[in-house]
C-alpha cells in the first residue's frame, strides 16, 4: 500500500524522502515578495522580509508587538500569506489536525497600513476556519468552516456565507478522507482573477459507508469513532465542481460528461481568465484521463485533452510535492504545460487550449516534477535524474523544445531541491545525499551562483557511509540498493543482514539522501552492534526509471514487488559475508504488508519480521488508491487479484519469527487489519508476537512514551530473534 500515504512509512523512511518545496504560500516554507527579489520569515515570533540578492539586508516586516491582540499573549504564527501589494498578512495559527494535516485553524489579519490587526470568523467556532486566502485584489477573503465557503469584507468585517447546504456528508470547499489521502487535495476552492467569483468542489459523501474505529481509552465509557471510508470495490463520494458569483451568493454548476460518482476530478483550477475554469477528469479504474474547460456563465464544458493506459494514470505526478494547486499556463492563457507518461517516459508537453499538443522534454529520462516556469527567459526548470535513479537534480530545457540542460553543480551528487523566485533569477537551494548533511544556499539562476546561506559543502571525508550497489535477479531485474556495513567490519566473518523494505507505487527507499542507513526504530547504532542494514527497491516503486518499471506492479502488488525483493535476497545471501541463517525484514505501512508477504511466501529466506501498520486484506483499504494499482474489484475475478497479493491469504505459511504491530486508532490502515490476520495466525497455529498500542493513529506517535516503548520493542525484538555481530 502506500505510505499509507500522509508521509509516513514513518520512522524507517521519513529521513530518507526530501519533499520538493511547492511554491503556493500556504504550503510552501517560503513567501516570496510578488517581484521575486524578497522573501519572507518567521523569527522569534515576528516575521522579516529578507533581500534574497544579498541575505544580510533583513528587516522586520512585522514586529511581535504587531501580532499580539489586546489583551492578549502573541499570536503563535503557524503559516502566513501576504497580499500581492504587500500591506496585509493573512496569519494561520491555533492549528488543528484534520486526519494528517493541521489544516484546521484561526486566521488573523494584519494591515501594515492601518496598524490593525483583527481575526476573521470570529463568531464561527475556534480552531474551524480551513484554507484562508486573500482576494487577489486585496479586498476580501474566504474560508471554509463546517463545510461551507465564507467571504470576509476587510474593510467592513462583514461576513457573507456563500454556501448552505455543507453538513457532515456534504462537503464544500474542502475534500472526504480519500480525496485528501489518495490525492493530496485539501484547499478545495479557488478565488476567480476578478475576485467576483470562487469556484470550488463539492462532495456528497452520504452513501459513502463510515468506518467506526473505537477509542477505549479517552472515557470511561468507549465511543466510536467514525470516518467515511470507501474500501476497494465500494462507490466514491460523488464529485462536482461549482462557481458561486460573491456578490449574488448563486452557484453555477459546471456540467461535467459521465457519471459523478464514476468519475473523480483531482484538479481544477480557473482558466487563465475569470470566465471559465479547467478541470482534469478520472474514471474509476483510473485509466482514462479527460481535460475539460468550463464556461461559468452557463456550466457548459467542452473536453479538449484525452489519454488512455493500459494501468494507471498518474495525476499526482504532475503536481510540485503532490500539492494539486497551480495549472502551469503560458503564452497569455494560449496553452499550458502537462506532464505525460503515454509514450513511456513522463515527459513535459505543451497543450493548447483547443488540445493540441508538443513534446518538450525528450529521450529515456523521467521529468520527477516542474519547478518554475520562466516564460520571460524561455525555460521551464523540472527536476530529473537520468543517470541514477536514486538522486535528483535541478535542469532546464527551452518551453519550445530542444536538450535538457543540468543547473545543479556535477560536482554535487545527490539529492537537490529548489524553491525558485516569482521572477527565476533568484532560488532557495537544499542540498543532501547519503554521508552529507542538510544544507541550504540562495542561489541566481540560471547560472546557479551561490549568494548568501551556506555554501554547499560535500563531505567527502565522511565515514561510515552507506554503500550503493545494483543487483541483477535471477528474473534478470537489475535493482538498486544501499547497504551499511557494520563499523568494524570483517570480511572473513558472516553477519546478519536486516532489510527494511516498502515495496509500492507510494515511496522510494533507495534513495541519495540524508538518513540512508540510518534505522530511526532501532536503539542504538545497528552498525556499531553488527548488523548489515539494506535496503533493496523493486519494480513497482516510483522511481524514475521510466513507465515499464513503475508500471510492472498493475494488478500485482503482493506478487511481483515481493518477488523482486526475495529474489534479490537470494542472490545477497550468496556473498561470503552474510550470514543465511540470520536474515530479517521489517517495514511500516505499506512496508509492513511486504514484511509480512516476504516471511509468509518466501520463508525459506527472511528468518524474522517485524511488520507495522500492515495491510493484512487488500480488500479492506480504501478505493482510490488500491484500485488505481490492482483494478476496479467489480466480480470474483477482479477481488481474486486483491486476495492473491494480500498476506492473509498466505498467512499459514509463517514458520520464522514475527512482530506484529499496529495502532487501534489507525484511521488509514485500520486496525481490522490486524484482527483478520490474528485469525488467519492462530486457525493455523502459527505463533507470533503481537502490540497494539491504544487509539495511536498510522503514525504510532501519540501519548507519552510511545516512540521510546516502539523504539526499545523493536530493538531488543531484533536482537532477541536475530542477533547482531559477526561469527
Amino acid at each position: 500500500m502506500k505510505f499509507y500515504r500522509s508521509g509516513l512509512i514513518f520512522l524507517t523512511a521519513l529521513l530518507l524522502i526530501i519533499q520538493q518545496n511547492t511554491a503556493h504560500a500556504q504550503r510552501a516554507g517560503v513567501n516570496w515578495t510578488k517581484d521575486g527579489n524578497q522573501y519572507y520569515r518567521i523569527t522569534a515570533g515576528q516575521i522579516i522580509m529578507i533581500d534574497a540578492r544579498d541575505t544580510s539586508k533583513k528587516t522586520v516586516f512585522i514586529t511581535r508587538d504587531a501580532l499580539t491582540p489586546a489583551g492578549k499573549a502573541p499570536i503563535s504564527v503557524k503559516r502566513f500569506t501576504v497580499s500581492d501589494d504587500n500591506k496585509k498578512v493573512l496569519i494561520n495559527t491555533n492549528t488543528k489536525k484534520v486526519w494528517r494535516y493541521d489544516t484546521r485553524g484561526d486566521y488573523w489579519v494584519y494591515d501594515s497600513n492601518t496598524k490593525k490587526l483583527w481575526q476573521l470568523g470570529k463568531n464561527l467556532p475556534e480552531s474551524s476556519l480551513m484554507f484562508a486566502k486573500f482576494s487577489p485584489d486585496g479586498s476580501k477573503a474566504a474560508y471554509v468552516s463546517g463545510h461551507n465557503i465564507y467571504m470576509e469584507d476587510l474593510a467592513d468585517g462583514s461576513v457573507k456565507q456563500l454556501t448552505t447546504d455543507g453538513a457532515q456528508k456534504l462537503i464544500n470547499g474542502t475534500f472526504d478522507w480519500a480525496y485528501e489521502e489518495e490525492f493530496g487535495c485539501r484547499d478545495g476552492f479557488r478565488w476567480s482573477p476578478d475576485s467576483k467569483s470562487i469556484a470550488y468542489w463539492q462532495l456528497d459523501a452520504s452513501k459513502t459507508k463510515t468506518y467506526l474505529m473505537i477509542n477505549n481509552t479517552d472515557s470511561v465509557y468507549p465511543f466510536v469513532v467514525p470516518v467515511e471510508y470507501p474500501v476497494a470495490g465500494e462507490n466514491p463520494s460523488s464529485c462536482k465542481v461549482g462557481v458561486v458569483n460573491t456578490t449574488t451568493g448563486k452557484t453555477t454548476w459546471i456540467d461535467v460528461p459521465g457519471d459523478a460518482v464514476q468519475h473523480y476530478i483531482p484538479n481544477m483550477e480557473w482558466a487563465d481568465n475569470s470566465n471559465e475554469v479547467i478541470l482534469e477528469q478520472l474514471n474509476r479504474a483510473q485509466n482514462e484521463s479527460r481535460v475539460f474547460i468550463g464556461n461559468v456563465s452557463n456550466g457548459t464544458t467542452r473536453a479538449i485533452r484525452e489519454e488512455h493506459n493500459d494501468s494507471w494514470i498518474d495525476v499526482k505526478a504532475r503536481v510540485a510535492g503532490g500539492d494539486p494547486v497551480g495549472w502551469g499556463w503560458i503564452e497569455k492563457g494560449k496553452s499550458f504545460l502537462w506532464l505525460s507518461e503515454k509514450d513511456g517516459w513522463r515527459h513535459l508537453y505543451k497543450v493548447t487550449r483547443e488540445g493540441k499538443e508538443s513534446l518538450i522534454t525528450k529521450g529515456n529520462y523521467d521529468v520527477i516534477g516542474i519547478d518554475m516556469i520562466d516564460e520571460a527567459l524561455g525555460y521551464v526548470y523540472f527536476i530529473a535524474s537520468p543517470d541514477n535513479a536514486t538522486q535528483k537534480y535541478l535542469y532546464k530545457i527551452k518551453l519550445s523544445g530542444g536538450k535538457e540542460e543540468r543547473v545543479s553543480p556535477a560536482d554535487e551528487p545527490g539529492t537537490h531541491s529548489y524553491d525558485i523566485s516569482p521572477n527565476g533569477k533568484v532560488a532557495l537551494h537544499n542540498f543532501n545525499n547519503s554521508y552529507t548533511r542538510p544544507q541550504s544556499e540562495v542561489i541566481s539562476l540560471p547560472g546557479h551562483k551561490h549568494i548568501g546561506g551556506t555554501v554547499i559543502t560535500v563531505d567527502k571525508d565522511a565515514k561510515n557511509k552507506p554503500e550503493f550497489f545494483k543487483i541483477k535477479t535471477v528474473d534478470g531485474i537489475e535493482m538498486d540498493g544501499w547497504m551499511m556495513k557494520p563499523t568494524n567490519f570483517d570480511p572473513n566473518k558472516k553477519y546478519p543482514v536486516v532489510f527494511t523494505v516498502y515495496g509500492e507505487p507510494a515511496s522510494q527507499t533507495v534513495t541519495d539522501t540524508w538518513g540512508t542507513g540510518r534505522n530511526r526504530l532501532y536503539e542504538g547504532s545497528m552498525a556499531d552492534d553488527g548488523y548489515i542494514y539494506m535496503s533493496v527497491e523493486g519494480r513497482g516503486a516510483p522511481a524514475p526509471k521510466g513507465a515499464a518499471w513503475r508500471k510492472a506492479i498493475y494488478k500485482n502488488i503482493g506478487i511481483i514487488n515481493i518477488r523482486d525483493q526475495a529474489m534479490a535476497a537470494k542472490e545477497i545471501i550468496k556473498w561470503p559475508f552474510v550470514d543465511s541463517t540470520r536474515i530479517a525484514v521489517h517495514g511500516w505501512s505499506g512496508g509492513g504488508s511486504s514484511t509480512l508477504n516476504l516471511m509468509f511466501q518466501y520463508g525459506d529466506i527472511y528468518k524474522t519480521g517485524i511488520a507495522v501498520a500492515a495491510v493484512g486484506s487488500q480488500l479492506t483499504y480504501d478505493n482510490i488508491y488500491q484500485e488505481r494499482y490492482m483494478g476496479v474489484p467489480t466480480d470474483e475475478a477482479g477481488r481474486a487479484a486483491f486476495i492473491k497479493g494480500s498476506p492473509v491469504t498466505y498467512a499459514k505459511n509463517l514458520k520464522g519469527n514475527l512482530l506484529y504491530i499496529h495502532g487501534t486508532g489507525d484511521d488509514n490502515v485500520h486496525y481490522k487489519n490486524a484482527e483478520l490476520l490474528i485469525d488467519e495466525l492462530v486457525k493455523y497455529n502459527r505463533q507470533f508476537q503481537l502490540m497494539s498500542y491504544p487509539n495511536r493513529t498510522h503514525s504510532i506517535s501519540e501519548g507519552e512514551g510511545t516512540t521510546q516503548h516502539l523504539r526499545t520493542l523493536f530493538t531488543q525484538y531484533l536482537k532477541a530473534k536475530c542477533p547482531p555481530g559477526g561469527r
